[in-house]
């Protein structure tokens, strides 16, 4: 096994670690860089063969086994919690408080679905029973349960190194429902990920698993992804990443011979709607958090709330300059990776040059750090330009002064789908709150009323998902119990012998 005092670098594939020909190197933020195995088609092709192997035996097992597993992966995770910061706080930049943070939901999440499939509401369950007498016909004894639908390829996201990642929510939703998982590390934090991925070993041997029930792979191409969606023993694909390569990713899984399910998070400027009586009580307020929830982790959160819309007027100006001096006063920080950095100033730079977009904070920053930007347009721009909702992955803030309330509710009508919409209000603001819900209800998986959208709540009614391009697939969720069932399909069972039902409908 590799080990966590420094990485290996190799692949986790059906138990053992694996080398390959090419190697690639890591782009640490500090520290020196750590030489990774890069795999292609061929551990790809291992890697689902293994899970594929694992899921007869592993997609049958019991959810007290399962539960086990899932808590000891949690356990396995803790007794390594020094060094999974370290190394991630080199990898990504990332403070150690934040990391210890996301290791506690991490492995809150694995022991919050392990109580769930316990507990057996997921399943669905349901039985029609027969009507022998029935005319002019007899109706057949039918039930149904949710079965779990096959081995799983999970893509690690780049800014959640932990709870979206090796061992993260898809991941744990997937081993939940009963589905053997290969993950695609993100070679943002490769180190980070082998140590999880040793923390899933020791589990799967101290709860007897099958050794495929889970696989990790490295890479920093495009080649093991693209094999991973296209494998014909993969079901399904969790992702979370940019809308550019989620959709790539996506239609390569609608063009298989046989199409499968990509549960992707691709893109969201979270809105924040500043309605009237809130914006003249409290907008100072209002604008400070909002700087705060922009500039978390360098804006590098999917629930970042990166577009702001009031009434023009006073209370208006006067938001505006209480962000522009939160804003100013936040320093530049690493961002994840090279690439990252770099888009969030092509973006910006697109922005800028946009006719009615005015620069009213703009950082000036080169290489790996950023530090925030505030622009300023018009109702009537954001109405005449798509692009100017497209999403800037960092520390970027767009306020748009509208002229009235009807053209705010244009601006939410023009909305793409988002993950988050906010509603900041007070009771004086419910007439104009009631004309924008049946919109922002149709535009997003999450309404908030007077909060800010990071922060994510892993719980039983969390829905962290939403029309595209927020995702691939508005009815589902990759937070919260909900995310188990994009794993499972039903199944129903006519006139079956109870022998041969499967466990969870005997009896």
């Amino acid at each position: 096994m590799a080990g966590s005092e420094k990485p290996e670098g190799r692949h986790l594939i059906g138990g053992k670690w694996v080398a390959s020909a090419e190697t690639f190197n890591s782009q640490p933020v500090s520290g020196s860089a750590g030489t990774f195995h890069l795999a292609g088609k061929a551990e790809v092709d291992a890697a689902a063969k293994a899970a594929e192997d694992a899921f007869w035996s592993y997609g049958y097992s019991s959810a007290e086994a399962r539960a086990e597993f899932l808590n000891r992966i949690a356990d396995e995770i803790e007794a390594r919690g020094a060094a999974i910061t370290e190394i991630g706080c080199r990898e990504t930049g990332l403070p150690a408080a934040r990391l210890d943070g996301e290791r506690g939901r991490t492995t809150g999440q694995l022991r919050l679905f392990a109580s769930h499939i316990l507990e057996g509401g997921y399943l669905d369950r349901r039985h029609t029973p027969a009507l022998p007498d029935r005319q002019p016909l007899p109706r057949p004894d039918i039930k149904l349960v949710q079965r779990p639908i096959g081995p799983v390829g999970v893509f690690g996201a780049s800014n959640f190194p932990l709870a979206f990642s090796t061992a993260g929510g898809d991941t744990a939703s997937a081993l939940a429902a009963g589905c053997p998982v290969v993950v695609k590390g993100h070679p943002a934090h490769p180190g980070t990920a082998e140590i999880v991925a040793e923390a899933i070993a020791a589990a799967i041997e101290a709860t007897g698993q099958h050794p495929g029930v889970f696989s990790l792979l490295q890479s920093n191409t495009r080649e093991a992804g693209e094999a991973l969606v296209t494998h014909p023993l993969i079901r399904a694909v969790g992702f979370t990443g940019s809308l550019g390569g989620g959709r790539a990713l996506f239609d390569l899984a609608q063009q298989r011979p046989e199409p499968i399910p990509f549960f992707g998070e691709l893109g969201s400027v979270n809105p924040v709607f500043l309605l009237p009586s809130a914006l003249g009580a409290r907008g100072g307020d209002i604008a400070r958090g909002w700087a705060a929830s922009l500039t978390m982790g360098v804006g590098q959160f999917c629930t970042n709330p990166g577009v702001a819309i009031a009434i023009i007027g006073s209370d208006a100006d006067r938001f505006e300059e209480a962000a522009q001096t939160a804003l100013s006063g936040v320093e530049a920080q690493a961002m994840l990776t090279d690439g990252i950095a770099a888009a969030y100033r092509k973006g910006r730079e697109h922005l800028v040059s946009q006719p009615g977009v005015r620069s009213l904070l703009q950082s000036s920053c080169a290489d790996r750090r950023n530090a925030p930007d505030l622009l300023t347009t018009t109702g009537e721009a954001w109405l005449a330009d798509r692009s100017l909702g497209e999403e800037v992955f960092g520390p970027l803030g767009l306020f748009v002064r509208v002229s009235d309330e009807k053209e705010m509710i244009d601006v939410a009508r023009s909305l793409d789908g988002q993950l988050t919409c906010t509603l900041q209000m007070d009771a004086a603001d419910e007439p104009i709150a009631r004309q924008l819900m049946p919109i922002l209800e149709r535009k997003a998986g999450r309404l908030l009323a007077n909060g800010f959208s990071t922060g994510v709540e892993v719980c039983d009614a969390m829905m962290h998902g939403g029309p595209y391009p927020a995702s691939t697939s508005v009815s589902s969720t990759s937070v919260g119990t909900l995310a188990i069932r994009r794993f499972l399909r039903p199944v129903s069972y006519q006139n079956m012998p109870d022998a041969l039902l499967p466990r969870e409908l005997q009896g």
